[in-house]
């Protein structure tokens, strides 16, 4: 099932396919719309942050089809990541592969926009003989793009300039730099941390094993990087299968559920900044 026939698609896309239905030529689009759910959409590949595509038409060579939109500078970039490093929330769930639902806020916040206002703000080509733009090719292609979306989010950020490896790399390097928080600022909580010395065992004063696992004092945030799995597996997936006969299928998905919302809560918890 393809994204524009699902009911309650991710914001994201429902965001995209709002710009979509906004083009007045109706008719258009449902030929679009045809040629996407038809498979005639042969290939999209993505050169830096243009968009190439081949659509199978009526004549016997696919139609070369192009869409890009403007990306950002690098120094918007920098801005737009610094800010997200600033919050844990939107760095927990980038990290965890995740589209933030207000991600939109970090960059109005730095001036600018993720999403295009209209589809005249899409550069668009075809090879077909079709001078109306967008043609049922290029459509198709938009479409395409939405299920793209929706698979990975992270296509919207590689249109506008980056990666999906550039910005996880440069988050875990902007959330892997601490910067030392001065004397004046420090809170009572944190002033009254003990030594590093004085929470290690002694022969009058031996580790306890309820201790074993404690760690009270604050870590050097440039020897750590919180970030889940680059494969996403679970416990789950390392073990293996419960040995357990008759295990249902259902209950195993279920549990595989519950461990990827349990590790995301945790990489979210441990990135949290108190405020």
């Amino acid at each position: 099932m393809t994204n524009y026939e699902i009911e309650n698609p991710a914001w994201w896309v429902q965001r995209w396919n709002d710009l979509l239905n906004s083009y007045r030529f109706k008719k258009r689009l449902e030929r679009a719309r045809k040629y996407a759910k038809e498979g005639n959409v042969l290939s999209i590949e993505f050169k830096s942050s243009e968009v190439l595509a081949k659509v199978q038409g009526t004549a016997p060579e696919p139609y070369q089809v192009s869409l890009s939109i403007n990306p950002f500078t690098e120094e918007d970039w920098n801005y737009v990541v610094q800010t997200m490093a600033q919050e844990a929330i939107y760095s927990a769930q980038l990290l965890a592969g995740e589209m933030p639902e207000n991600i939109e806020k970090v960059f109005t916040a730095n001036g600018l926009s993720l999403f295009p206002f209209t589809l005249s703000d899409i550069r668009s080509r075809c090879t077909c003989p079709d001078p109306k733009n967008p043609c049922k090719h290029i459509g198709a292609v938009y479409y395409q793009l939405g299920d793209r979306f929706s698979e990975d989010p992270f296509v919207l950020f590689q249109l506008r300039g980056r990666t999906k490896q550039q910005i996880l790399n440069d988050l875990r390097r902007l959330r892997s730099t601490g910067v030392a928080i001065p004397e004046s600022t420090k809170t009572e909580e944190q002033s009254s941390l003990p030594t590093p010395d004085s929470r290690l065992p002694t022969p009058d004063s031996p580790l306890k094993m309820e201790q074993f696992w404690e760690y009270n004092q604050p870590l050097d945030p440039s020897l750590v990087v919180i970030a889940p799995p680059p494969d996403h597996r679970t416990v789950l997936d390392v073990l293996g299968m419960i040995p357990l006969t008759a295990v249902d299928a259902s209950v195993m998905q279920y549990l595989r559920e519950v461990y990827q919302i349990v590790s995301q809560q945790a990489v979210m918890s441990a990135l949290k900044r108190d405020e």
